[in-house]
């Protein structure tokens, strides 16, 4: 494969793709089989996207664009609050997670969907660039607890000889 006077090798096998260049591998994927089955990697394209939002709304592959399902909840959310921006302010938000990490900006999207400030926060650039800076990192999720399980009811099965 060659594009701007580079060459770049792809090495096929028969799970996984290697891409190679100036003779070091800089990538590898899993192999997809088919004609239906792509893997888009939009760290690779966004920067493109970016310059032209225009192309996002029919571009072919725009389903595999939404990394997460709250990237997806979050385009939604900017299609009902902006429907003439969204696609621009949603590419904006994905360059973001390209260039500082997919995680840190999900877990600053899941902290800001629980609240309608935070849903505002979303659908400003600089707000949302600004509480990404202070956002570390998000809290985890939750803690579960699971009460102890009293596993007599099942001894007692067993000793009475319930179980074959």
């Amino acid at each position: 494969m060659q594009r701007d006077s580079e060459i770049v090798e792809a090495r096929v096998y028969s799970k996984h793709v290697e891409v190679w260049y100036g003779g070091q591998k800089v990538d590898q994927f899993p192999r997809q089989r088919g004609r239906t089955n792509y893997r888009i990697d939009y760290g690779h394209i966004i920067d493109w996207l970016v310059r032209k939002p225009g192309a996002f709304a029919n571009y072919r592959y725009r389903d595999h664009l939404f990394p997460s399902s709250r990237f997806r909840m979050v385009y939604d959310l900017l299609k009902e609050r902006m429907p003439n921006r969204c696609d621009r302010r949603y590419l904006q938000i994905l360059e973001m997670a390209a260039k500082e990490g997919e995680a840190r900006v999900e877990d600053a999207l899941r902290l800001l969907l629980g609240s309608e400030r935070g849903k505002q926060i979303i659908t400003d650039k600089d707000a949302f660039e600004q509480f990404l800076a202070r956002c570390e990192q998000a809290p985890a999720i939750s803690d579960v607890p699971i009460p102890e399980v009293s596993l007599t009811s099942f001894d007692q099965l067993l000793s009475a000889g319930g179980v074959q």
